[in-house]
């Protein structure tokens, strides 16, 4: 849900995107190797991995990364997949390692670096190495507290890659913001409808009347309008000061926060799996994963100050119960989007002046997808 846009700033003749975008299984593999495995995507908070050799693993596609911290402390990503015969070594989405990652088809062990240590038998294979075998790794890096992975083999440096957002929400101290609730969503349609969803607020008073009570959907501004990041601010109306139950503060907000901050919410989309949701005394994030050409998974996190959390003196659950409202009315609507794409009868249609953020996430997405043609 997003932000005020003049009719002047759509460009000539956008349109929604075609059926075969929503409904194509060649075009959801084609997302995948272009998209999701060539560009950094969101894998979670680092403060989910706090102990050596706590794991979690990330599917995506046919690929599937390790995400741990080494016996130093470091966040390490290996590739799922034993270097003997190609067994997928972890089943579950998390866990705690020993000291070891031990393949469960023929033993062969690694440590937490990914160095091959064990190899049953190999002794008698001539010229075999162990450090020959290591599990392939995978880039990793941290931004805000957030891990981001990238499954390409030449991967853009994430330094360069995030550098219009690098300082941009310093005030917000998301860095040490603790996660205080995860809820997981499964939606049954195309993973863009959620992100186009978030991109506009054009659907608001329908929808989400208690949301455009408390910010009105023709006030605000974007300020990053084209490229893989899109979003900016939605105003508070005069009676209200934050997105909760009760349009009031749920806890003391953040502290660093300038005046203008504590009367706005702030939403980005970054490009391609990540919605970053920025208020007064709290910041919420969803990740979206694609789950077959009409599915998706939705985790949806609330972060707040670690005091905040700890106290259990505040009323956080209102935050997460209004978006968990708006949530599940977002995900009803873009399944109905979905049903009704999937028809022979659906055809293209005009952006409206509400919607160029739309425009611009088509714009960026088509480039992407195509860039590898």
């Amino acid at each position: 849900m997003t932000f005020k846009k003049t009719a002047e700033t759509l460009p000539k003749g956008a349109h929604t995107l075609e059926r075969d975008y929503y409904v194509n299984p060649d075009i959801l593999q084609k997302e995948y190797e272009n998209l999701f495995l060539n560009n950094w995507i969101c894998a979670g908070r680092s403060t989910e991995l706090n102990e050596s050799g706590q794991y979690k693993v990330i599917n995506m596609g046919t690929e599937s990364a390790i995400l741990l911290r080494d016996e130093e402390g470091n966040l390490k990503a290996h590739t799922n997949v034993c270097r003997h015969r190609g067994t997928r070594i972890c089943e579950k989405e998390t866990g705690q390692f020993s000291k070891s990652i031990q393949c469960g088809y023929h033993g062969w062990t690694y440590g937490l670096d990914g160095e091959l240590k064990g190899a049953p038998h190999m002794d008698a294979v001539e010229g075999f190495q162990k450090t020959d075998y290591p599990l392939l790794s995978i880039p990793v890096a941290e931004w805000e507290g957030f891990i981001f992975i990238n499954f390409s083999d030449n991967p853009q440096d994430f330094d360069t890659a995030f550098a219009p957002l690098f300082g941009r929400f310093k005030d917000w101290n998301i860095r040490d913001l603790v996660p205080m609730k995860t809820i997981n969503y499964e939606v049954a349609g195309n993973w863009k409808l959620v992100i186009q969803n978030y991109c506009e607020c054009y659907h608001c008073p329908i929808l989400h009347p208690d949301l455009a009570a408390i910010t009105p959907y023709l006030g605000g501004r974007n300020d990053l309008h084209e490229g893989p990041f899109l979003g900016g601010y939605m105003d508070f109306n005069e009676e209200k000061e934050s997105v909760t139950a009760s349009g009031h503060f749920c806890c003391p907000p953040l502290k660093d926060l300038k005046e203008d901050d504590l009367k706005r919410v702030y939403y980005y989309s970054i490009f391609p799996n990540m919605l970053l949701s920025l208020h007064p005394e709290y910041v919420m994030y969803h990740t979206v994963w694609p789950d077959g050409v009409d599915k998706c998974k939705v985790e949806c996190t609330w972060l707040f100050a670690k005091d905040v959390v700890e106290s259990e003196k505040h009323h956080t659950q209102d935050a997460v119960d209004f978006w968990d409202m708006t949530n599940k009315q977002d995900w009803h609507i873009s399944e109905l989007s979905q049903l009704g794409i999937q028809s022979k009868r659906y055809s293209p249609a005009p952006y409206s002046g509400q919607e160029s953020l739309l425009a611009a996430f088509d714009q960026y997405y088509l480039g992407q997808l195509d860039k590898n043609n």
